[in-house]
């Protein structure tokens, strides 16, 4: 990657500094370097570290929208033989030992047009795609192993501090160092947040039989239960259980690992196995109180982190880079200043109700669905079986699964940059 940027004594060493390279800070590093920026990233961990099956077991489901932000950036053609249709989406009530039941809720593709609603796609193969993007751009320089210690700003540009004594001088910095971003922090920024009791148990299984592109969220007693589908005949699980049941499940050898699973799983695609390692993630809801301060922009887990009931934890972060992205190159091509107070404004006025309306319904339905209170139960698959016979409604929530509503940037439009 770029080490040379040609700059000339006492200008600024990149227009962007992104201090954190995990998939949101380097799609929108990629982003903003492909549009002409120059971009520096500051990344704790190596790419061997990261694109290692060890590390991260997950596979996110990537909307229609943000499937569209990864083309348009350039990523996709290295991700496409990795991405497994979502052609449809079955929420249902169930039990281990009682089963389904018979009132649910069903999304076809085909309702609202031909494409998919998104994509399952493997964290790793995400990162593996974005390391081949930075790579290609002239205009990207990856600092890794690095780590941004503190950030100088003021009216006129921003100085990032690395471990070791190197700085680095920017219009503006993004901190895309996670929810519990330090950057967050040392800013002053407060959060709204709390602990879910529970655990996400994810792990990855092969079947015997086709799972058709049908993404099943089964919600369970402890919590929701999700089988999506990806490629070569395979399913992630993410398996959201209270933290005491999720330590003695994890406790368990393989074999009877797999046991607890089939309770759950069902026998819809026949035997299934084990194709890998188990992974476990606390759960917690995070919401900065907002996004800018003076040169500073909070992007994807360092401004929310969600549940994962509905899957949406990533392209909410998608989303972001492609807001950031028109809005910080937009103000390039106006001869405008990339890091003023403007410029970010406008960031967080587009992204910030969509982020606090989304975390709300996450929470809400997190609450609603993780118990077995019987009225409740009741009153859930009778609103799902509603839904379900209200077309209407269903074709403007399938839109909303896809990324599909509100105010959409360039990107998503399947627009150029």
């Amino acid at each position: 990657m770029n080490e040379d940027n040609g700059k000339t004594a006492g200008a600024p060493d990149a227009d962007v500094v992104i201090a954190g390279g995990g998939m949101v800070g380097l799609t929108a590093a990629c982003a903003l370097a492909g549009a002409g920026l120059d971009v520096i990233v500051v990344d704790a961990l190596v790419p061997e570290t990261t694109l290692a099956p060890a590390y991260d077991g997950r596979a996110s489901a990537i909307a229609l929208g943000s499937a569209r932000i990864l083309s348009g950036i350039g990523l996709w053609e290295g991700l496409a033989d990795a991405a497994e249709p979502i052609l449809g989406i079955r929420v249902v009530d169930g039990h281990p030992f009682r089963g389904v039941s018979p009132l649910f809720l069903h999304y076809d593709h085909r309702d609202v047009g031909d494409e998919p609603f998104g994509y399952i796609i493997e964290n790793r193969q995400t990162r593996r795609a974005l390391a081949v993007r930075a790579a290609e751009l002239p205009g990207l320089e990856v600092v890794a192993p690095g780590r941004v210690i503190g950030v100088d700003r003021d009216g006129y540009s921003a100085r990032a501090h690395l471990e070791g004594g190197r700085s680095l001088s920017a219009a503006v910095v993004i901190a895309a160092d996670g929810r519990n971003s330090a950057l967050r922090a040392a800013a002053g920024i407060r959060t709204a947040q709390w602990r879910y009791d529970q655990k996400s148990i994810v792990c990855t299984v092969r079947h015997e039989r086709g799972h058709a592109g049908v993404a099943v969220e089964l919600f369970l007693p402890g919590g929701p239960f999700a089988m999506l589908p990806m490629t070569g005949g395979r399913s992630n699980v993410v398996w959201s259980e209270r933290t005491d049941q999720a330590d003695r499940v994890l406790a368990l050898d393989d074999a009877a690992f797999l046991e607890e699973l089939k309770l759950r799983f069902g026998d819809w695609l026949g035997e299934i196995a084990l194709t890998g390692p188990r992974f476990a993630y606390p759960l917690g809801l995070i919401h900065a109180e907002r996004y800018v301060d003076g040169r500073l922009l909070l992007v994807g887990d360092a401004g929310h982190a969600i549940h994962p009931i509905a899957g949406q934890g990533l392209n909410m972060g998608l989303r972001d880079v492609a807001a950031l992205a028109e809005t910080l190159v937009d103000a390039r091509r106006l001869g405008l200043d990339v890091g003023g107070a403007a410029t970010l404004a406008r960031y967080q006025r587009w992204r910030r109700f969509d982020n606090m309306l989304l975390a709300a319904v996450t929470d809400g339905l997190t609450r609603l669905f993780s118990n077995d209170v019987a009225p409740l139960r009741l009153a859930r698959d009778l609103g799902l079986a509603a839904v379900n016979r209200t077309p209407p409604v269903k074709r403007f929530l399938m839109r909303h699964a896809m990324g599909m509503v509100g105010e959409l940037p360039r990107l998503v439009r399947g627009e150029a940059l």
